[in-house]
């Protein structure tokens, strides 16, 4: 391990030049490019026109079919025929002139009537058409249009000119009955003279004398024409609307273009070029595609790391082991693509939620969903069907939802053992999935089927916790990484070094667990890891059970051993319990993070007790020789740590201490650390010392609470007295 850790150390020193860094990116785009090849290689096919497919052939994409698009929209718009509207106004016309013509030959007669009647011979009245029929009709035509006195014959003028007022009245009525009745039909061009025989044979049967009957056939045969017409805008417009009616052809990608030994007619052939499968041997999109979107994920990874915001060390880890976990679930994604099998879905049993938790617990949820993500997309690819150039969406939504369900399951859950609950959710979910799927796409399984994607389900969520759980440990020590399952195993009362602190060192015990509570609080106000703090706190005195009855903590009846010491001797002693303890949690192989609490606690303050002891006794001392060897605190929670630690000893030394006392402690201690440069070196800002010291007061103030004394108490204390 140590071999691999040393490794590591010098991986990580190259990836402080960018050269190599990017150099690591390339390389997991050319794992990608490699794993994702044979999945978007165009498949190279015999075709020929009139030559037997040897095998089904599958669309490789969705595409628009234009031409067999047009054929429909022509065929539908074929199938409208024209349209022939009735035109009412022409039946109104024809009556209109109709009953002119009557009107006019009425008029004729009583004009000619009026002349009569007025004649200057002064000769008595003469009959009604005494005036020669001649000249009725001349006087007719004068008063109708050259086009009507053209079409009818003179004979039926003359009829009309000869009829009384009252055979005339009765002629036009039935005349414009015949007429409305036959023309509110519609009359194509075809159908006139049919139209006409019908008028003539309604007034045929006419109660008329035989001239006036003669001319109202005529004038009825006259007055039917063709009132039905063709309308080349609402013809248009409903070929338009058949058009637009059609829905555009498409042929669907994984769609059967040719059956196995069917012939390839020119349609198929057509439809075979249209998709690209006749010159797909040298088309190059597809890995121009390929590497487009290899290169848009590698690169949204880039520059996640470049931006996040740790340590330079700590961010080197992370690229390393995302790296690895990249490669490894690659590496298993693709095998599990070449397992020949009848289920097309065999990307079902993919444990991608083990990635997702792996990266989770050790470096940061949002990378998870970023590598979820960047899994669902390289899925769809790799578990294509064998249909080159295609995308499984299927199996890309379910590795999606599969990953971030382990993601959410475990975002508040920190215990080692909630991955193996984390694996069962996560088999729940895509169990759920699957058949969500299956339902919307309206696929009906058997019996077999489905025991085999429940099985699939739940197959890929457990062998995602199991996977793990096995490798959490090896990333956890050979990356130096601490976890928070990690931390809360630490934290766990049964550790033998917390048995030995609480067996040998009690009061130290006690003390730690109470630094422990403010460091917490302190941190967690400012956004600091709480935990962290915690769990330091826990083993930062650990160098004190090599010599516990010294330090007063532990000093129960017993005298005090430093009386009886010279204060160099004191000073050394007190001074190695942080030395100690590092070396004693090396040991036991604890994180680092854990030894530099313990290291660095103290900084490298002054024992100020022994070296006034040392100047009151004549000594010439220097005052760095009783100073801590440090370092000092480097980061926010070895400070806070530092500044709780002398907090909660201050405090536990006074008796029943106020708030104002409480308070004024706290600001002095601060105080005294930032005057002595011991927040020098960790990026501790003067807002966030103010928010931890107004913590720790208030949080002391509930430890430290006064409290009421009962009367049987008081009682006992007096009898005692």
């Amino acid at each position: 391990m140590e071999r691999f850790q040393q490794q590591l150390a010098r991986i990580r020193d190259l990836l402080d030049v960018t050269f190599f860094r990017v150099l690591l990116f390339i390389l997991l785009a050319l794992i990608l490019y490699v794993a994702m090849y044979s999945n978007v290689k165009p498949e190279k096919l015999d075709l020929n026109l009139f030559s037997v497919a040897s095998q089904a052939i599958r669309s490789p994409v969705t595409i628009f079919d234009k031409e067999s698009t047009e054929r429909k929209k022509e065929a539908a718009e074929a199938q409208v025929g024209d349209v022939y509207v009735l035109k009412k106004e022409i039946n109104e016309n024809r009556v209109d002139l109709i009953t002119s013509i009557f009107n006019s030959a009425a008029e004729v007669n009583k004009d000619v009537e009026a002349g009569s009647k007025s004649s200057p011979s002064g000769e008595s009245e003469t009959p009604s058409g005494s005036k020669p029929t001649g000249d009725k009709v001349a006087m007719l035509k004068e008063k109708l249009t050259e086009d009507v006195s053209d079409d009818v014959s003179d004979s039926t003028f003359a009829a009309l000119v000869s009829s009384s007022p009252q055979e005339l009245s009765i002629a036009k009525d039935t005349t414009v009955t015949a007429i409305n009745n036959v023309m509110k039909n519609k009359i194509p061009a075809d159908e006139v003279e049919n139209a006409k025989k019908r008028v003539e044979e309604e007034l045929r049967f006419a109660n008329l004398d035989l001239a006036l009957k003669s001319a109202v056939i005529e004038l009825g045969r006259y007055a039917i024409m063709q009132n039905e017409f063709f309308d080349v805008n609402a013809t248009q417009e409903l070929r338009k609307q058949a058009r637009e009616s059609v829905e555009p052809v498409k042929i669907l990608q994984g769609e059967i273009i040719v059956e196995e030994n069917q012939l390839i007619n020119p349609e198929i052939y057509r439809q075979l070029e249209l998709v690209g499968l006749l010159d797909n041997e040298n088309s190059r999109l597809p890995f121009v595609g390929l590497l487009l979107i290899i290169g848009t994920m590698l690169a949204a990874l880039y520059f996640y790391f470049y931006g996040l915001d740790v340590k330079r060390e700590t961010k080197q880890n992370y690229v390393l082991l995302f790296s690895i976990i990249f490669i490894l679930t690659i590496g298993l994604l693709k095998g599990i693509s070449l397992i020949q099998i009848n289920y097309s879905e065999i990307g079902y049993v993919f444990p991608v939620a083990m990635g997702a938790m792996l990266i989770k617990i050790l470096i940061d949820e949002r990378l998870a969903l970023l590598w979820t993500v960047i899994m669902a997309v390289c899925a769809s690819i790799i578990f294509n069907e064998g249909i080159s150039s295609s995308l499984n969406i299927t199996v890309g939504i379910y590795i999606l939802c599969s990953g971030i369900a382990g993601i959410l399951y475990l975002s508040k859950q920190n215990q080692r053992s909630k991955i193996l609950q984390a694996g069962l959710f996560v088999s729940v979910i895509n169990l759920i999935v699957i058949f969500a799927l299956a339902f919307m796409q309206n696929v009906h399984y058997n019996a077999l089927e489905y025991t085999f994607y429940f099985v699939a389900a739940f197959v890929s969520g457990i062998s995602s916790a199991v996977l793990t759980i096995g490798l959490l440990p090896f990333f956890e020590a050979g990356f130096g990484f601490l976890s928070t399952m990690r931390l809360i195993e630490l934290s766990n009362p049964n550790h033998p070094l917390l048995r030995k602190l609480l067996t040998e060192a009690p009061g130290t015990y006690h003390h730690s667990v109470m630094v422990a509570n403010l460091s917490e609080a302190a941190c967690e106000a400012i956004g600091a890891n709480g935990l962290l703090a915690r769990v330091g706190c826990y083993y930062h005195d650990i160098g004190k059970t090599n010599r516990p009855q010294f330090f007063i903590e532990n000093q129960m009846n017993i005298e005090n051993p430093h009386d009886r010491l010279p204060p160099l001797t004191s000073k050394n002693i007190i001074i190695a319990h942080a030395t100690d303890g590092a070396e004693i949690l090396r040991k036991y192989k604890l994180p680092k993070e854990i030894v530099d609490i313990a290291e660095q606690h103290h900084g490298t303050t002054l024992l100020k007790f022994f070296y006034h002891k040392a100047k009151e006794n004549g000594l010439d001392v220097n005052e760095k020789e009783f100073r801590y060897p440090g370092p000092k605190a480097q980061t926010k929670e070895i400070a806070i740590i530092g500044i709780a630690d002398s907090v909660e000893a201050a405090v536990r030394s006074m008796s029943s201490p106020k708030p104002e006392q409480i308070e004024g402690l706290v600001k002095n201690i601060i105080a005294d650390r930032l005057q002595d440069g011991q927040l020098n070196e960790c990026d501790l800002t003067l807002k966030e010392l103010e928010t931890v010291a107004n913590t720790l007061c208030e949080t002391l103030k509930g430890i430290f609470h006064s409290r009421i004394e009962y009367p049987e108490m008081t009682k006992q204390k007096v009898k005692q007295a």
